[in-house]
C-alpha cells in the first residue's frame, strides 16, 4: 500500500479514505480499464468504417490501455486475487466487451471481410494475444506500445481477412492507416486516455 500510495502521491492514510485495501484498488483499476474499452469498442463499432478498420482500431486502443497504463496492466496479471464479489462484477463487464468484440467479427463475416469462422474462437485468440502483452511488454526494450499495437493489428487482422487484397491493405503503408489512427485518437477526445 505504501508503494501505491508513493506513486499516487498520498500518503497510504490517506489513500485508505478511498479505499479498504488492495483488493478494492485492483478491482478499481481493472473496472475502470474496462470501462474504458468497452466504451471505445462501442464507440468504435458505431464509426462508419469496414469491419478490418475497425477491428485495428480496437487492437490498438486496448494495447495502449494494457501497456500504456500502469492500472490496466497490472489489473490483467492479477484479477484472480480479487474478492469473488468483486470479481463478478468484472466477469460481467469482460464478458459485455468480449461480446462486443464478438459482433464486430461477425459483422465482417456477414459483409465478407472476414472468412467465414467461428467467431467466439477468433475473439478469444485476439483476446488471448491481446491481453498476453503485459507478461513480455518492457516498455524500456525495443518495441513501442505503437510498435506492438500496429504490429498485432497487422497480424491479428490479416488472419481474419476473406482475400489476399484485404490482407495487402492490412500490410500497406508505414504504420497504422490513417483512419484507423484518427478513429483510435478520435475515441480518446471523450475522456479515454491520449496516446
Amino acid at each position: 500500500m505504501r508503494e501505491i500510495a508513493a506513486a499516487a502521491d498520498l500518503s497510504p492514510a490517506n489513500l485508505y479514505n478511498y479505499f479498504r485495501g488492495k483488493d478494492e484498488i485492483l478491482f478499481f483499476c481493472q473496472d475502470s480499464a474496462l470501462d474504458r474499452l468497452i466504451a471505445s469498442l462501442e464507440r468504435t463499432r458505431r464509426a462508419k468504417a469496414g469491419a478490418a478498420e475497425k477491428l485495428r482500431a480496437v487492437i490498438a486502443f486496448h494495447l495502449h490501455c494494457v501497456l500504456d497504463e500502469v492500472e490496466g496492466s497490472a489489473a490483467h496479471l492479477l484479477t484472480n486475487s480479487i474478492p469473488t464479489h468483486l470479481h463478478k462484477r468484472l466477469l460481467i463487464k469482460r464478458d459485455r466487451y468480449e461480446q462486443c468484440l464478438r459482433q464486430l467479427i461477425v459483422a465482417g463475416i456477414r459483409t465478407g471481410e472476414f472468412v467465414s469462422i467461428d467467431p467466439a474462437l477468433a475473439t478469444r485468440a485476439i483476446l488471448g494475444a491481446l491481453n498476453s502483452t503485459v507478461l513480455w511488454f518492457n516498455p524500456q526494450g525495443p518495441l513501442s506500445p505503437d510498435a506492438v499495437a500496429e504490429n498485432f493489428a497487422n497480424y491479428l487482422v490479416r488472419g481474419l481477412c476473406s482475400s489476399r487484397a484485404s490482407a495487402r491493405e492490412v500490410r500497406r503503408g508505414r504504420s497504422l492507416p490513417r483512419s484507423a489512427i484518427t478513429l483510435s485518437k478520435k475515441f480518446t477526445k471523450t475522456g479515454d486516455p491520449q496516446w
